[in-house]
């Protein structure tokens, strides 16, 4: 066992010096980066060990976004994605364009009766609501449905996805490489010509994923308090689902709107990677993508987080599973001191070895398990790093935060040791090495960093800044950072079950 590990850690050291030395360079070579007229980027990285590419389109919108009082409409983007556009997903698109128009006029008759403050006729809003449903049902028969997913199985792609988050939406897949031209289409199609088929059906599908991650989850509604007490201003306070009364009541033309403003193409980033001949592909890529109309650059969100001056504590009583997390703020990605928070991130919450691990789960035995994480809800804006843990039987959050604020406490005061440091650096460049192992990985890394970052090479320029953290810059991130003033702690704490109901259970 000592044997292999040792000689594992020597090949990712040599894995990783043998990285450095060609890293950004090596890649130069092999990525053509083109901004075309519209202001859409397009990354190809050519790597022909299999004949298959992968594809990572960033669109820089994400719930912070979100237009006030329509929280989770980013959201629904990733569920409109792949339902088709005006040639597929349809049986006869001239017709469902018309009771779509119908669909939408019936749902704001409706939302208009049941929103009256005075005069609401319940018959009228039941008869409204009626209509509504018809027309959903009318609007229905004109579906193919899945059609767009059955068009990328056809061609041999694999892993048609897409997600959301606070600072981004993002859709990808893989494909065979003969199979680019096909997919040019279908992606460029899904801008230049959406059309956001089933939009209620799926609005139903997001509440109850609200419903069930959110407010049947201890956690999930924990994580939710985290967010709405630790800002106050900046709209990292709400959740990527969006609050409940927002989510079940935007609309169609909601959505329209929010998608002209922020799916324009300077928002756009595409990166490909795999089999693939950029000389012969930009071309493609140009023709079809190339057709997206240029739009106004949307403005970013001017809200500035004030800084926090008092610790602020929430916690739910609920009968179940005690919970403790605390967040405290810090700068965005760009700030001079980022690396040094992921260093953080690997000394406090890197698996077994990790210091909050040995101390609350093997040594003190208080916790089932500890971690913590650098960058929540999001990295674009200033956020949180958290810390958190579940209690062993017999234990509280308050012992919890006790043995947390201890080991915070070292790490202020105390430099790690030499060992320490260097596997922290060690396993950046694991990560970073694991993170560009497969065309998806590759893909994501390099959108990411464009889109986010402006600039590909920054995946590279991380881990270079990682490798320059020193112990004093840990001992004075976590000195200017891990202090009261600037936390907000979340916590659950067990009670138990009324004694009424407890009979009536019996």
């Amino acid at each position: 066992m000592r044997v292999s590990r040792y000689l594992i850690f020597a090949l990712v050291l040599g894995f990783s010096l043998s990285l450095c030395a060609q890293d950004i360079a090596s890649f130069e070579k092999r990525i053509t980066m083109k901004k075309l007229p519209n202001g859409l980027t397009i990354l190809i990285m050519e790597r022909p060990e299999a004949p298959v590419f992968s594809f990572f389109t960033y669109v820089k919108v994400g719930s912070t976004q979100d237009p006030e009082g329509q929280s989770g409409l980013a959201h629904m983007f990733e569920h409109m994605a792949f339902k088709g556009t005006d040639k597929i997903g349809t049986k006869n698109f001239a017709a469902e364009k018309v009771v779509m128009a119908q669909v939408d006029a019936a749902y704001k008759a409706w939302d208009y009766e049941r929103r009256k403050e005075s005069g609401k006729d319940p018959k009228k809003v039941a008869a409204l609501y009626k209509t509504f449903e018809d027309l959903v049902a009318k609007a229905q028969q004109y579906v193919h449905p899945n059609e767009f997913g059955e068009i990328v199985e056809r061609n041999g792609g694999v892993g048609l996805n897409a997600f959301t988050d606070n600072d981004e939406t993002a859709y990808h897949y893989s494909l065979p490489s003969n199979a680019l031209e096909v997919w040019a289409y279908l992606e460029s199609e899904r801008f230049l010509h959406p059309v956001f088929r089933e939009f209620y059906k799926e609005r139903d599908v997001v509440v109850e994923e609200r419903r069930m991650r959110t407010d049947s989850s201890p956690i999930g509604r924990l994580i939710e308090q985290l967010q709405g007490t630790a800002y106050i201003a900046h709209p990292y306070h709400r959740s990527t689902i969006g609050f409940m009364s927002e989510i079940s009541n935007v609309n169609r033309s909601d959505a329209e709107t929010m998608y002209k403003k922020y799916y324009v193409p300077q928002n756009i980033v595409i990166t490909l990677v795999g089999d693939i001949k950029s000389a012969t592909a930009m071309p493609i890529l140009e023709r079809y993508f190339g057709r997206l109309p240029s739009g106004k650059t949307p403005d970013d969100v001017r809200t500035v987080e004030p800084v926090q001056i008092g610790e602020k504590v929430v916690t739910l009583r609920e009968q179940g599973q005690p919970w403790y997390v605390e967040g405290y703020h810090r700068p965005n990605f760009r700030d001079p001191d980022d690396a040094v928070y992921d260093a953080i991130s690997d000394l406090m919450a890197n698996g077994r070895t990790s210091r909050l691990y040995r101390a609350l789960v093997r040594d003190k035995k208080v916790a089932l398990f500890a971690g913590g994480q650098s960058g929540f809800p999001g990295n674009k804006y200033p956020n949180l790093y958290l810390f958190y843990a579940v209690p062993t039987q017999g234990n509280t959050p308050e012992t919890l935060a006790t043995a947390i604020h201890e080991e915070i406490e070292k790490l202020k005061t105390t430099d790690i040791s030499d060992d320490e440091l260097r596997m922290i650096k060690t396993r950046g460049k694991a990560d970073l090495i694991r993170g560009l192992g497969d065309n998806e990985g590759l893909a994501q890394q390099l959108g990411t960093a464009q889109g986010l970052e402006g600039d590909w090479r920054e995946v590279f320029r991380n881990e270079e800044r990682l490798e320059k953290v020193t112990k004093a810059d840990i001992k004075r991130v976590a000195a200017k950072t891990f202090i009261p003033s600037n936390r907000t702690v979340a916590e659950i704490e067990s009670v138990k079950a009324p004694t009424g109901a407890a009979k009536g259970e019996e």
